[in-house]
Parts: C-alpha cells; structure tokens; sequence
C-alpha cells in the first residue's frame, strides 16, 4: 500500500473545500463568520479552512466555544479549541451552559430520553445569541458528509420533513435575529477530516460524548459505517440522492415568531429552551415538594 503524502493530501481536501465555499458563494467580501468551536476534529479543520481562505477573500474570524457542562469529557474540548484559536490568532469567546442557562448538562440529562435533545437545543441557543451580539454575519459549523446524511436519515425516518430546508451547505436568512448556518465540510467525508487531523499532528479532542450511544444519530452511524464497509460508496449514492431532492422547488416555509419568554426566533410561541427550562424547573419543585 502506498504511502500517503501529507502535501497532496492536505491540498486535496483544502481544495474540496475552497471550491465549495467559492461554488456556494458561502462567504462574501468583508463578513465576519463565527465558528462554532468543539474543539473536534471537524469544528478544528473548520478553523484551520476559513483561516487559510483569507488568502483568497477578505473577511474577518472569530471562534466561539460552548461548555454544556459533561463532567471528565468537555474540558478536552476547551483545551483543544484555545489552543488552536491561539496559534492560528482567532479570537475566542467561551461560553457555558452554566453560566448563560443556569445549570449544566450533567444536572438535567436524566430528565430526558437522550442527553442530546437538551444539548443541541441550548447549544444552538447559545451559539446563535453569541454570533448575534458579536455581529456575526454568519456561523460556520463543522458537519461534514457523515453528519449531513445521518440528519437527512433522521429526519425522513422520523417524517420530519420540515428539516428538509435545513439541509445543504448553506441556510438562508429566515430571521433578523437568527444568524445563517454555513457547512464548509458539507461534502467531505469524516474519514478524511480523522485523516487530516493525524497527518498534521493537530491537537484535537478525541473522545467520543459519553452521552453519544444513547442517540439515534449514534445508532444510524453505526449502521451506514457498517454498510459502507460491505458496500463501498453507499455514503456516496446516499449523498447524490439527497442533493437531488436539494435541487427540486422546497414549498415548505418556516415562519418563525420571536419567543413569549426569551425573544430569541421560534416557529412557536415559546422556543424549545424556554420549554425545556420550564420542564426542568418544574420536575425540581417537585422534588422539593417530594421530600
């Protein structure tokens, strides 16, 4: 087997990149885009991407980190997004959900099916006021092929079809108040952002959510990981068929009202981290009453 070079390599998946970015016009002359910043694998190749891409178009980069509070996990995560905001020179700004909602996801997961419901929700949360008060234009997130199939897989199993316009590299202005997504990796598979980061040493987190294996997302993972071994390119058809159905007119149209309680955007009357926090304020009065 012959041996990778780290130069083609990386020129390889950097161009994948630029000609994404380039193709979708993701970031425009003199924007500032936030990058959401685990401190993963794919949030730090983000990183590393829209830095090299200032070569080719003038815009500005700040990075914002969010602590959900994982006892023994998330502080890796930290130590691997300061360092490598530092030595790239993007500034960082970390936030908690401790600090910002007052508790952290160590203190509710139970009250929950998966610990990922609460978390995505106040994570995005968080995020988007963040990128929101920093005047951000856009926030650039680090979901590669991998995630964007196994979230198209989820929402069609569960009929979710509503999700169908959050999909594609790219999510329109649908808000004042909601900063639009981008998806520099949107067509780089997971196996390439693991490759990178080895090939260059870069200094990432490693572990896997300690609340991850309780998620359907885990479980669809596994299953197309494990078909793609014994048919290779099934990510690949996946992926074309889903682009596909990108192209056909989408009718399907959010409107999104500003929350009762928060006034963060929401296609309800009250967003889903007022009513988580509401849940969760509820059950702890009556353990109080209990005892």
């Amino acid at each position: 087997m012959a041996k990778l070079d780290k130069d083609e390599f990386n020129e390889m998946i950097f161009s994948r990149i630029n000609s994404l970015i380039s193709e979708y016009e993701l970031i425009k002359e003199n924007e500032l885009i936030a990058v959401a910043l685990s401190g993963g694998k794919d949030s730090v190749l983000t990183l590393h991407a829209l830095k090299r891409y200032q070569e080719f178009l003038d815009y500005d980069l700040v990075a914002i980190s969010v602590d959900e509070g994982i006892k023994g996990y998330r502080s890796h995560g930290i130590d691997a997004a300061v360092n490598n905001a530092r030595d790239l020179g993007i500034e960082l700004v970390q936030k908690s959900f401790l600090e910002d909602e007052g508790f952290a996801l160590d203190d509710i997961y139970s009250e929950f099916k998966s610990a990922c419901i609460p978390c995505g929700v106040f994570r995005r949360n968080i995020l988007n006021k963040t990128a929101y008060e920093l005047g951000a234009d856009k926030i650039a997130t680090g979901h590669n092929l991998d995630d964007e199939i196994q979230s198209f897989l989820m929402s069609f199993a569960r009929g979710d079809t509503i999700k169908f316009s959050k999909f594609g590299p790219e999510l329109d202005v649908i808000h004042p108040k909601l900063v639009p997504r981008i998806k520099p990796l949107w067509n780089t598979p997971e196996k390439d952002v693991g490759l990178w980061a080895v090939l260059n040493e870069i200094d990432i987190h490693l572990e896997e959510c300690p609340y991850s294996h309780l998620s359907l997302r885990a479980k669809i993972k596994q299953f197309l990981n494990n078909n793609e071994d014994e048919y290779p390119g099934l990510k690949n058809n996946i992926m074309e068929s889903f682009q596909k159905i990108l192209t056909f007119e989408n009718d399907i149209s959010t409107n999104l009202n500003e929350c009762k309680l928060c006034g963060e955007p929401t296609s309800s009357s009250i967003c889903k981290a007022c009513e988580i926090k509401q849940l969760v304020s509820q059950d702890c009065k009556s353990h109080i009453y209990d005892e």
